[in-house]
């Protein structure tokens, strides 16, 4: 079972943890991550983030990299709330919950399901900074080693 949305609104995580584990007592392990609006880049302080995506290629890629994080791993339930619009620093920006039976497969799943998300889910990211400039968010060479470490053959690739 995975929960996938593309949201304007913020997030409670406590509330996602808690529909997550509802009613639940064979999950032993639950990896967590929360992604939150930086306040420098590069050295600048940032204002605001603005995230915008293409509604309908963006929620289909998600629940595609849910689907292959829960073909890879016993999870026995994911949550991957990703905000869209403007984010001013401190807010949540993207949230990765994976259950399962043991911490193993719940850490593991949620390192795959962030690293996936950040180079395969389509979102544009614009910076503001307190200058006044803007600037896109380029792609990170980090971003693809990380992702890189899961490779093996998916639908995904």
């Amino acid at each position: 079972m995975a929960t996938v949305r593309v949201q304007v609104e913020a997030f409670d995580v406590g509330a996602e943890l808690a529909a997550l584990t509802a009613g639940r007592a064979d999950i032993g392990g639950i990896g967590c991550f929360l992604g939150t609006v930086r306040d420098t880049a590069g050295g600048k302080p940032i204002t605001a983030l603005t995230l915008e995506h293409y509604p309908a290629m963006t929620a289909p890629a998600l629940e595609r990299i849910a689907a292959e994080a829960q073909r890879r791993w016993a999870l026995l339930g994911c949550t991957l709330i990703h905000r869209v619009g403007r984010l001013v620093p401190g807010e949540g920006i993207v949230l990765v919950l994976a259950a399962a039976a043991h911490r193993e497969a719940a850490l593991d799943a949620t390192g795959f399901l962030i690293d996936w998300l950040k180079t395969r889910a389509p979102f544009w990211k614009k910076e503001r900074f307190a200058d006044g400039s803007e600037a896109w968010v380029e792609a990170r060479e980090a971003d693809e080693a990380a992702a890189s470490r899961w490779a093996e053959t998916s639908s995904l690739e």
